[in-house]
Parts: C-alpha cells; sequence; structure tokens
C-alpha cells in the first residue's frame, strides 16, 4: 500500500512538472526594470500624531500624545505602481503649478522638469512663478540609469494631500535629461528623501523632508506604503498607489506590529541584512556577502537588488526548489518574460523569499518574506497570453530592497531615532491572501559580529584622495631635497677648491 501512495505521489509531481513545464515559454522583455531615473511655522490642524515606541523587542506601540498632524489627510495621496513608480501631487511657486512628484529614498535632491520633453505633459515654468529665485549653480543628478541636468533654485511648495502649510524648499529645475523621464510615467519630478549627504552638488543642499521638518515642526519620521503589489507593470491609467504619511505613521495602514532595524549610516538608508532564506532553505553565504557594499532600503529602485554572488544562489535554490527548472537563462537575467496560456499563473511552483534584518536589540533579528506574487509579477502583453517577469536583478553597487519588497509592508523611515520599521501592509493582499510575512525575534547570536563592511561615502574619498596626495607631496619634497643637497655640496667644495688653487697660483 505504501508503495502504491509513493508510487501515485511521484506520478502526480511528474504530471504536475510535466504541465508546468510544458504551458509556458518566453518572449523578450521590453518594459523597464531598473531605478526610476532613477531623492514656515503654520498652525497645523489637530487631530492625533502617532508615536512609535520600542518594547524592547524590536517591536512598537502606537500612542498619541499630542495630537498635531492630520495622517488620516494624506491617507492615498500615491499614485501609480512599482513598474512606473509611485508619485504625490505637490504645487510650486506662486500661484501653485500642480505637478506630479515621484517618490525616492534612494537620493535627496527635489528636482523638476522646468523645460518641455516629449514624455512629458507639462513641467514647471519658473518664469511663471513670483517667488521662484536662481542661486546660480548649475547641479547635475546620475541615478543606475538616466541623468539629469539643470539649475539649483529656492521656491515655495505646498502638498494638498500632506502636511498643513508652505514650505520653502531647494528646488533643481530640470533643463536637460538623459534616459530620465520615460514613456507612459505621469511623474514631472522626483522627490529624494534621503539623507544631506546624497544632495548634489554637495550637502549643503538642505533635502526637501529636512525644510519641512524644520519650518512645520513635525516630527523627523515618515511613512510608506506602495500598494501596486499583484499588478501587472503595464496596465494603463492611473491607481490610488498607496500613501506617503510625513511626521509619523498611521495605524490604519498596517497590521500587527513595526519590527525595527538599525540605520547603519545616514546617507542612504542603511541597514544590516543578515542572511536570506529562499523558502526554508539557507543560503548559508557569510552575512558580509549581503551587505557587500551596502544594503539599502529605496523606494526608487523597481526591483530586489542582490550583489552578484547573492543572486546567483537565489537562482540556483529557486531553481532546485521549483518545478519548473528549465527556464530560459534571459528570464532570471530580467531580459524575456515567461508566459502561460491564459488563467495559468505560475506562483504555486515558486518559493517564497525572507530576508533576516537586526532588529534594534542588536542580540536579536526579524524576518520580512515576500510571497512569489510578489516577485514573479505579472505584465500585461496581450489577451491570450499572462506573462511574467523575475522582481529580482543582480547589482554591482549593493543589496536594494526595492518595490519589489516594499510593496508587501508599511515602512516607517524613524529618522528621529535612526531606525527604520517594517509592519503588515493591509493593502498587501490578493484574493484574500497576505503576500508577505513578518516573524521573530530570532537569535542573531551567530552573527554577532559587524555584517556591513562599511561604506566610504564620497566626502570621506575626497578626505583620503587628499591625505594621500600631501603626502605624496611630503615625499616628494623629501626626494627633490636628498636629489639637490648633495649636488650643492659637490658644487660648493669644487668652489672651495677652485679658489684654493687661485689663492696659491697667485702666492708663487
Amino acid at each position: 500500500m505504501a508503495n502504491t501512495f509513493s508510487f501515485v505521489i511521484r506520478a502526480f509531481s511528474l504530471s504536475l512538472y510535466f504541465v508546468a513545464s510544458k504551458c509556458f515559454f518566453s518572449i523578450p522583455l521590453k518594459i523597464y526594470t531598473g531605478k526610476y531615473n532613477l531623492s514656515s511655522a503654520v498652525d497645523l490642524a489637530p487631530l492625533r500624531q502617532v508615536s512609535l515606541t520600542s518594547d524592547g523587542n524590536g517591536l512598537s506601540l502606537a500612542s498619541d500624545p499630542t495630537g498635531t498632524v492630520n495622517f488620516l489627510d494624506m491617507v492615498n495621496n500615491l499614485q501609480g505602481d512599482s513598474g512606473r513608480g509611485y508619485y504625490i501631487e505637490m504645487a510650486l511657486g506662486t500661484p501653485g503649478q500642480k505637478l506630479n512628484i515621484l517618490v525616492d529614498t534612494g537620493s535627496s535632491n527635489f528636482a523638476v522638469a522646468a523645460s518641455a520633453h516629449p514624455f512629458i505633459t507639462h513641467y514647471f515654468n519658473t518664469a511663471l512663478s513670483s517667488t521662484y529665485e536662481s542661486t546660480g549653480r548649475t547641479v547635475a543628478v546620475r541615478y543606475t540609469q538616466g541623468n539629469w541636468e539643470g539649475e539649483l533654485g529656492i521656491d515655495v511648495v505646498s502638498i494638498p494631500k500632506g502636511p498643513n502649510g508652505t514650505i520653502v524648499i531647494n528646488i533643481a529645475a530640470i533643463l536637460t535629461s538623459d534616459g530620465f523621464f520615460l514613456p507612459d510615467v505621469n511623474w514631472q519630478g522626483i522627490l529624494g528623501l534621503a539623507y544631506p549627504m546624497l544632495a548634489r552638488p554637495d550637502s549643503s543642499v538642505e533635502p526637501f523632508f529636512n525644510s519641512m521638518v524644520k519650518q512645520l515642526g513635525i516630527p523627523d519620521i515618515f511613512s510608506l506604503q506602495m500598494c501596486g503589489a499583484g499588478l501587472s507593470a503595464s496596465i494603463t491609467g492611473d491607481l490610488a498607489g498607496g500613501s506617503l504619511i510625513m511626521g509619523g505613521a498611521e495605524p490604519t495602514l498596517y497590521r500587527g506590529t513595526v519590527w525595527y532595524t538599525p540605520i547603519v549610516e545616514e546617507w542612504y538608508y542603511q541597514v544590516e541584512v543578515l542572511k536570506l532564506e529562499v523558502g526554508d532553505q539557507n543560503l548559508d553565504l557569510d552575512c558580509r556577502e549581503y551587505n557587500m557594499d551596502k544594503a539599502i532600503v529605496d523606494s526608487g529602485t523597481t526591483l530586489l537588488r542582490l550583489p552578484v554572488n547573492v543572486f546567483n544562489a537565489v537562482v540556483t535554490a529557486i531553481t532546485r526548489s521549483s518545478l519548473i527548472q528549465e527556464f530560459s537563462s534571459g528570464f532570471w537575467e530580467g531580459t524575456k518574460l515567461a508566459c502561460w496560456m491564459k488563467g495559468e499563473t505560475p506562483w504555486r511552483f515558486f518559493p517564497k523569499l525572507s530576508i533576516y534584518l537586526r532588529a534594534t536589540n542588536t542580540s536579536q533579528s526579524f524576518r520580512i518574506t515576500i510571497l512569489p506574487q510578489l516577485y514573479i509579477q505579472p505584465i500585461t502583453v496581450d489577451s491570450t497570453l499572462d506573462c511574467f517577469r523575475f522582481g529580482v536583478s543582480s547589482s554591482s553597487n549593493g543589496l536594494v530592497i526595492g518595490a519589489t519588497v516594499m510593496e508587501g509592508f508599511y515602512v516607517v523611515f524613524d529618522r528621529a531615532q535612526r531606525r527604520l520599521g517594517f509592519a503588515l501592509s493591509n493593502c498587501a493582499v490578493n484574493s484574500g491572501l497576505a503576500l508577505s510575512e513578518i516573524a521573530g525575534p530570532f537569535s542573531a547570536a551567530d552573527v554577532s559580529g559587524n555584517c556591513s563592511s562599511g561604506p566610504l561615502k564620497e566626502p570621506l574619498l575626497w578626505v583620503i584622495s587628499y591625505a594621500l596626495m600631501a603626502i605624496c607631496a611630503f615625499v616628494l619634497i623629501i626626494l627633490l631635497l636628498l636629489l639637490v643637497l648633495p649636488c650643492r655640496r659637490r658644487r660648493h667644495s669644487g668652489e672651495i677648491t677652485d679658489e684654493s688653487s687661485l689663492v696659491r697660483h697667485r702666492i708663487k
């Protein structure tokens, strides 16, 4: 009986593999998959302010101590999806010119189109704003893909579905760009929410959120919910894409508690990744592999990007655990789509992906997990096929927790206490199934050392460069002195000898 049952199970598995592997094929991928091109005191209407406090295990509890910011007015103030970016409406200048601005936690400049471009419908006309002032400084920013150049200026801005009040901020007026604005996107600028260290041309350009905290007196916290999980990256039309809460966190947007991880360095939002799992399989890599160069949380990056060694290990583990093992390499590399006949979704064939982050209690960690629905992503091609792309890519400049992962969570950027929080997003649900999980605490005793190599940020590199140049100059001076002094001694000695000869000759 046992043998018969075993035979039936094997036969079922083989038939399932046969059906799965024969019902899909690959087609070229033509959709953009990189980083989006890709960073006055007023009386606020009192309602409530949510304060997040640690309970000692990396968890948080919500309280309402002061009641100063109406977070409910900010709910659903984002539109878009991971394929085209999440953006918020702002009013720039006097009178206010409305533009959609991409939300990017991986850069620090607030920049808007200031001239016409074939891929955007309108731009910020600085000549029409009576409050715009140019600083006379040029600025250029390069992203993972795409770049722009322009001039720095100062003007006023307000956010219709944001904190009450108008603030004076630094604006980069984009005059030329290459690969930054893309077809079918509905945003005309970028809101860099990272730290001053990343601001261009230098950290003296105060970022947008820093200015908001100073001028409006709100807490130095913002939180982000991105609700495009499971949506096709090529769906047309605007979507209610989520919420950017400025000044705190809104409890109605997440489920359960918030787990916090320390911010390792204040430039990007750099965190410490302790390990990765594919299904229940630990990749068993040195934790420094995960933090090679850096590990950051970046809403302006579409995919989960992994250092090359980690990426290869993840693909190998997925291939080993998946019933579908004969994918074209182009699918893993992001150049091809895997397509099934209409109605054949592949998610049941793929494992969960888990990332372990160090908790604020550094001897512990917690785990954030995404289901295949978040990283095997639907792409609309035609009416007869269901096509999907791989939402993970290799990276040469660090691990990036991008929109692929962030769409499963409500992420709290608690800059005041130098920590990032993750909670289950209440919009990361598909057909009643939660697409993300959080678990912990787990012991981090086996990775008690520092997994982060520590970034060499550009200002530090300049200091090192100048120090090396000074050392080289000092050594060069010493060498020159060593060469010159013997020559002078020899020349001086020669002159004395000659004069002595002349004296002796005259005496004779």
